[in-house]
């Protein structure tokens, strides 16, 4: 099955191995097939030789699905495995030497926390992609100040061409707000993978994003 463009995609989905559960194959089956677009291994403190037969995992389940396939960090890492994207951050290597090490076919995306990264980010010609918060304060980035609504807002307005992913604390309690506030494109973590039912979870989420 064909893999969407990024253009296409709105649902971007971190999510570790899931070794309490024991159930990573069906679940990537589950949120693949629930519409999740992107889906990035985060774990922390992986050799690299482990991370990459995860990843192994996850590029096969996202060829049967016709998904994206991130790695967060790691331009090696990314390169190895043949990801379609690399996710990198402010204090991680520059997006163009990302560029140098991976080829020109691979999509590049940067986080940013204010609304003057993410309009840097906008105009940085390395950039695919670029991702704005955290909205509000997550335990998956521990004392990092969340950057609120307004943050949206501020970047929606000036309608970067390039796709842009809010992050942070996003689940289907406020997404509504998220939408309101002008984004188009979420990134999610324990919205999915907490969920009693990743799979309809990740439909849910996705039938209230826009086209």
């Amino acid at each position: 099955m064909p893999r969407p463009p990024l253009d296409d995609a709105r649902l971007y989905l971190c999510t570790g191995a899931r070794r309490a559960e024991g159930d990573l194959p069906a679940f990537l089956d589950a949120v693949l097939a629930g519409g999740v677009d992107v889906i990035q291994l985060r774990e922390k403190n992986l050799e690299a030789a482990e991370e990459l037969e995860l990843l192994a995992e996850f590029a096969a389940a996202c060829r049967r699905h016709g998904r994206l396939l991130a790695v967060n960090d790691r331009a090696d890492v990314a390169f190895a495995a043949q990801a379609d994207v690399i996710h990198v951050g402010q204090r991680d290597l520059s997006p163009p030497v990302v560029r140098r090490l991976v080829g020109p076919d691979a999509v590049i995306g940067l986080s940013s926390h204010s609304v003057d990264q993410a309009r840097a980010a906008a105009e940085a010609p390395e950039v695919d992609y670029f991702c704005l918060g955290p909205i509000w304060a997550t335990p998956t980035k521990p004392g990092r100040p969340h950057t609120g609504l307004g943050a949206i807002r501020a970047t929606a307005e000036r309608a970067p061409e390039r796709p842009w992913f809010a992050i942070g604390g996003i689940d289907e309690s406020n997404l509504d707000d998220v939408l309101a506030a002008g984004a188009r494109r979420v990134v999610v973590v324990r919205a999915i993978t907490e969920a009693e039912d990743p799979g309809a979870a990740a439909a849910r989420i996705k039938a209230r994003l826009p086209a």
